[in-house]
């Protein structure tokens, strides 16, 4: 049966789950967008979604629950500056997972998670301009 089993442990003990959890969302709130595992990359989004929709209300009890999830305080401080105003008017769904490809090693599902509103410079948003050629005549000379 698969009653309970709603969270991918990850392979890892609680404590050591929490804190890497917390290290990553740290991470992704200074970065904008990481790569990582899918399965990872799942587990992030569950655990950051939480935490942005608790920084919509500033106020020093909110901040010190976030402060205890994230354990940094530079990200706590990016999360409240105005450039987050964006992601905090929006209902819900603020990261965006995107399978990339295959790690080399152990072929491992990589995926790329970034904050919807920051997607300025996305990794997919940069379109690459074909040229095209003509065909090139061959001179053939006669025989």
């Amino acid at each position: 049966m698969n009653h309970g089993k709603k969270n991918n442990p990850l392979n890892r003990k609680y404590g050591h789950k929490k804190s890497f959890l917390s290290n990553i969302a740290s991470s992704l709130i200074k970065e904008k967008r990481i790569f990582t595992t899918l399965s990872k990359a799942k587990e992030l989004r569950k655990y950051i979604e939480p935490i942005i929709t608790k920084s919509k209300i500033d106020s020093i009890h909110s901040r010190r629950i976030i402060l205890s999830y994230l354990r940094d305080k530079k990200a706590v401080f990016e999360l409240f500056k105005d450039s987050f105003k964006k992601v905090r008017e929006r209902q819900g769904g603020y990261t965006r997972i995107l399978k990339v490809g295959y790690r080399y090693g152990d072929k491992s599902s990589i995926s790329f998670i970034e904050l919807v509103d920051f997607n300025k410079n996305s990794f997919f948003s940069k379109k690459k301009k074909y040229i095209r050629r003509s065909k090139k005549k061959k001179n053939i000379d006669k025989l």
